[in-house]
């Protein structure tokens, strides 16, 4: 799959995660928990947006362009999927995986930084 679709998918799913989080889970979760429900959809949806910014460049960009875009995917599955997974079990624990999709999604970004510079794109 590609990275433009990878992107596309990961945006539907946040836009599934955030009408989840606002209209199935908002009488079930505390405040808390509902806002940290929102903080990963709302990443989730950059991040869906970044990756198919990624996926239109990786023609241009080449081989990088696809570290990017699986350090992407990669903070989109630990940092949103952390977050999401502690909001409904309440799992604190799930907190300490979150930075881990941070900074997968900062590596990401860099290493476009750094091609795109490298390309003059």
């Amino acid at each position: 799959m590609g990275l433009v679709a990878a992107g596309a998918i990961a945006m539907a799913l946040g836009v599934a995660a955030g009408a989840f989080g606002a209209h199935g889970l908002k009488a079930q979760l505390s405040a808390e928990m509902l806002a940290i429900w929102e903080t990963g959809a709302r990443y989730h949806l950059i991040h869906g947006l970044g990756l198919v910014l990624v996926g239109l460049l990786a023609p241009q960009l080449g081989k990088g362009a696809q570290i990017a875009g699986w350090l992407m995917i990669a903070g989109l599955v630990l940092f949103s999927g952390s977050l999401y997974v502690l909001a409904v079990s309440g799992q604190r624990w799930l907190g300490a995986i979150t930075p881990l999709g941070g900074t997968a999604w900062i590596a990401g970004w860099i290493t476009l930084a750094v091609i795109a510079w490298k390309a003059r794109a």
